[in-house]
């Protein structure tokens, strides 16, 4: 199955297949080859996150097109190839030989063929050493953080393996800097409400002299701040809500028992208790009036989101 063929108002549609890679000389040039083989029509692009073991100059000799990113991360990386690449269909992989690039084509086609936005490579590992134990309990514990606070749209929100229209890559702000990149094109796509899809995809092993460049620890706390300030910015009622009704609930369980002793006694008990509670509850207050005009905010920014999300012209087939 190849893209070859497809046309949008008389011409070939365009594609552009994004690696971001950071020391990968051990499996760069065979990635861009395999890319290339499954997408002759396609450019390739080598987004070069501060390589020291020449994967630039590897990738340049195997045909790609080579961005140099100064800025140190996935997320600026992929910022850098969205706002300078021009094409109909982006397709993005990672540039260690993990991900099944037979599938790139049919992805194209499905996000074709069903008018979508992005459609995710969901990995399905085939060898024992693909995912690391911590990195396989991570990936389901911030899937089902991601399925409660959003919705249940995605079953692999750090999938690496991405295909997206023009409309969804130049519609993204792109605002992380790592590898919480993914979990913001999920949640953007969510929030957006974009006609996306998954399929299901291989994901090997690291090949020799290739190792993870994701720290589990750190890379999680990150990514766990960065659904925090997506919730804050996208369901902003729904936090600060839950904020304020943790204060409430403190304040009623320390203020009850004053409050009995005063209809019993008419005296105050306990008096630094008692304006403890009374600042409770208005943090409380604060905490749902400001979710209230953020959520007010939120609404009208999402409206301008989707306007000029509606202002680029979709990527369809001649046919469609």
């Amino acid at each position: 199955m190849t893209v070859t063929g497809l046309y949008k108002a008389g011409r070939e549609v365009s594609l552009a297949v994004i690696l971001p890679c950071h020391n990968e000389a051990g499996s760069i040039a065979r990635v861009v080859a395999d890319f290339g083989r499954e997408l002759p029509t396609a450019r390739i692009y080598v987004l070069d996150n501060n390589s020291s073991d020449g994967t630039a100059a590897l990738a340049a000799g195997a045909g790609a097109l080579v961005i140099t990113e100064r800025q140190q991360g996935k997320g600026n990386a992929v910022r850098r190839a969205f706002s300078e690449i021009e094409a109909d269909l982006y397709i993005i992989a990672d540039g260690d030989g993990t991900y099944d690039t037979r599938r790139a084509s049919e992805m194209a086609i499905l996000l074709l063929d069903e008018h979508l936005d992005m459609v995710v490579g969901v990995r399905r590992a085939t060898q024992s050493g693909a995912y690391r134990a911590g990195h396989r309990w991570g990936n389901r514990l911030f899937n089902a953080i991601v399925r409660t606070l959003f919705g249940n749209q995605f079953n692999d929100i750090f999938s690496g393996y991405r295909i997206f229209s023009r409309r969804f890559v130049k519609s993204f702000p792109a605002l992380s800097t790592g590898f919480e990149i993914e979990t913001e094109m999920s949640v953007h796509a969510i929030h957006l409400r974009l006609p996306t899809a998954e399929i299901e995809t291989d994901y090997f092993e690291r090949g020799d002299g290739s190792a993870s460049k994701l720290k589990t620890y750190r890379d999680g706390f990150r990514i766990l701040l960065t659904v925090l300030k997506l919730l804050k910015a996208m369901r902003p009622l729904a936090l600060f809500s839950a904020l304020a009704a943790i204060f409430f609930v403190i304040a009623a369980a320390l203020g009850m028992p004053i409050l009995w002793h005063f209809i019993e006694t008419h005296t105050v008990l306990r008096i630094p208790t008692t304006v403890g509670v009374v600042g409770l509850v208005v943090l409380g207050a604060i905490s749902l009036i400001t979710g209230i005009i953020l959520d007010s905010i939120m609404l009208a920014e999402t409206s301008y989101k989707r306007l000029f999300y509606l202002s680029l012209p979709p990527t369809r087939r001649n046919d469609a």
